[in-house]
């Protein structure tokens, strides 16, 4: 590669700008942290993918302050209706109760053109953001302290900048991967489908469904889905024979969605054939060179869960990222983003691919018995299960090392009373480092104290309105109070990234928590348990 001394120099290129590559750079950003990030194409897609996200991910969207500008392209996401061989009910995934955990409704659709354009405008609203479309990443050389990284521009012009590190979103068919080096794991799931998009009139919106569906007919399984407005999609298994781009023709697609819909009916937004896989990166980091999003794995879509995975991925990387960039953290400890990142993705894909092999069976003896089999685990009813539960927590990687209860696990996030109105938590102390406690519990007052010489933790005490916790931050729906009950613990420290470090019962366990975060954070690697090394033959 050509010398790139005089190259002009950040602290990290994204390469890719979709939105894992707009929410890395949206973070980095406000962390002041130098940034470019380029992508190929010119312009957002403008035809949606991924439609659907969570309330984690909303959660993440308002700490960035992009809660209001994506709103109006955002709609709860309707239950899950599975219907079997004869048409029957066999199982029905929703979303949990309210009140919520996390403060958001649970699971959501969008519109992905819409909701991207605002990610990429939140992103460059940073001074120290640059963002740089119709550009390819043609090399990649690293150094012990830089990446040299080769662009060619629109024009056709090479030139070269360097960073500090490489973070590659740039898709299933990734080049950084590539360059890196970074070898595909297979998880063992390929199968042909045809994904169509619908502008559906108003007249005919009565006539769909009036929930999302997955229709297991071995003669051909068709998911459906409702988006936004009048945004609806299906899903589409293709048999064995069909060919893939033929399939595509506006004529066979009118064909096949002839049960539901007629031309007349609204317009055809997209339609494309796709191989729905599973696969994953055997290591997410080279040295100074990272993956995430599409680029570290790829796995079917039954459960909506596609481009959460790699906005998780990101905000998992940024914060470990912003600590490391500072000085605050060593280098190694962007080792347990692999660890973390990698076994969630293994574990939540087999739980996908097997709702996904239950939809896709095409043996008709065999779909009768899955249907048996699903009634009598809803004890003789339709099984009932929230997507909620289907989401794993963290098993390994920047967490306490014993195991306590709630430890990797998504941290709630009640509403907190504020005179006549509430706010969501993270509006009343900002995410980071921090130590929540049970202010109902005795220890609440030495904890306080304890964590009052840590200037990197953030702490409070939170107890329900009306507990007699004079110290405490009032919640008004008791939904961290349960939290506590159930679990068993008096305090949790949770990280930047809302997961559990560790949970306690007492203030003297509390201290040795406290200890373990500057071993893991300054002055070791993260320990890789002896679980971590998931592979796909140990997952359901």
């Amino acid at each position: 590669m050509t010398d790139t001394a005089g190259a002009t120099d950040y602290d990290v290129l994204v390469v890719g700008f979709g939105p894992t590559g707009a929410v890395a750079a949206g973070q980095l950003g406000r962390l002041g942290h130098r940034t470019l990030v380029i992508d190929r194409l010119a312009a957002v897609y403008d035809k949606p993918r991924a439609i659907a996200l969570d309330h984690e991910i909303f959660r993440h969207f308002d700490n960035m302050g992009l809660a209001e500008a994506v709103s109006p392209y955002i709609e709860p996401f309707t239950a899950s209706e599975h219907f079997g061989v004869d048409g029957r009910l066999i199982r029905r995934i929703d979303m949990v109760a309210k009140p919520y955990p996390l403060g958001y409704t649970p699971s959501m659709v969008f519109n992905q053109p819409a909701v991207e354009a605002e990610l990429r405008r939140h992103a460059t609203s940073f001074s120290n953001v640059r963002a740089e479309l119709g550009v390819e990443l043609l090399d990649l050389v690293q150094t012990s302290d830089r990446v040299g990284a080769r662009l060619k521009d629109r024009d056709g012009r090479h030139r070269f900048v360097t960073a500090r590190y490489v973070l590659g979103c740039d898709g299933a068919s990734s080049t950084v991967r590539q360059i890196a080096g970074l070898g595909l794991e297979d998880l063992i799931f390929d199968e042909p489908w045809l994904v169509v998009d619908m502008r559906v009139n108003e007249n005919a919106l009565a006539r769909l469904p009036q929930c999302s569906a997955q229709f297991c007919n071995p003669a051909r399984p068709v998911s459906f889905l409702i988006g936004p407005k009048n945004h609806r999609r299906w899903e589409i298994m293709l048999l064995p024979g069909e060919d893939a781009r033929q399939m595509e023709r506006p004529d066979n697609v009118w064909k096949l969605l002839s049960p539901w819909i007629k031309p007349h009916d609204g317009e055809l937004w997209r339609a494309a054939s796709y191989r729905f896989h599973a696969l994953v990166a055997a290591d997410w980091r080279s040295g100074r060179i990272l993956v995430a999003g599409d680029a570290a794995h790829q796995q079917p879509p039954f459960i909506g869960q596609g481009m959460c995975q790699g906005l998780r991925d990101a905000t998992n990387l940024v914060w470990k990222l912003d600590r490391v960039l500072k000085g605050a953290s060593p280098d190694s400890l962007l080792d347990s983003y692999t660890v973390e990142r990698k076994q969630h993705v293994i574990e939540l894909t087999g739980k996908i691919k097997a709702i996904g092999q239950s939809i896709c069976e095409r043996d008709p003896a065999a779909a009768r018995q899955r249907d048996a089999q699903v009634l009598a685990d809803g004890g003789g009813k339709p099984l009932l299960m929230t997507r909620q539960e289907i989401i794993p927590p963290l098993r390994a990687g920047c967490l306490a090392h014993h195991e306590t209860p709630a430890r990797g696990s998504l941290f709630p996030q009640p509403r907190i009373a504020r005179g006549s109105t509430a706010r969501l938590l993270d509006e009343v102390i900002e995410p980071g480092w921090r130590l929540f406690i049970d202010g109902r519990s005795n220890d609440a007052a030495p904890m306080l104290s304890l964590c009052a010489t840590r200037p990197d933790i953030s702490a409070a005490a939170v107890a329900p309105v009306g507990a007699g916790a004079p110290d405490a931050l009032e919640e008004t729906e008791g939904v961290l109070a349960n939290w506590f009950d159930r679990h068993g613990v008096v305090a949790a420290i949770v990280r930047p990234d809302h997961y559990v470090f560790g949970t306690v019962r007492n203030v003297t366990e509390l201290d040795g928590l406290l200890r373990e975060i500057d071993v893991r954070l300054r002055d070791a690697p993260a320990e890789r348990d002896k679980n971590s090394d998931l592979r796909m033959e140990n997952t359901p």
